[in-house]
């Protein structure tokens, strides 16, 4: 494993590897957000109970 770091600058690796994953982090909460059904932040937009499938009955 020390030989991968000896190729890689490790400064520059973490930070290019955070910075995807909050670029990531970014994209998925924005999808998230753009849909009626998981937009947590928007109180009109919520789906009512009759909209929601109740689960599956068990045995």
């Amino acid at each position: 494993m020390h030989r991968i770091w000896m190729v890689f600058d490790p400064r520059r690796t973490l930070l290019a590897l955070f910075t995807f994953l909050f670029v990531l982090a970014l994209v998925i909460h924005f999808i998230l957000l753009s849909t009626n059904r998981y937009n947590w932040l928007d109180a009109g937009n919520r789906a009512s109970a009759a909209e929601i499938a109740p689960l599956p009955g068990g045995r």
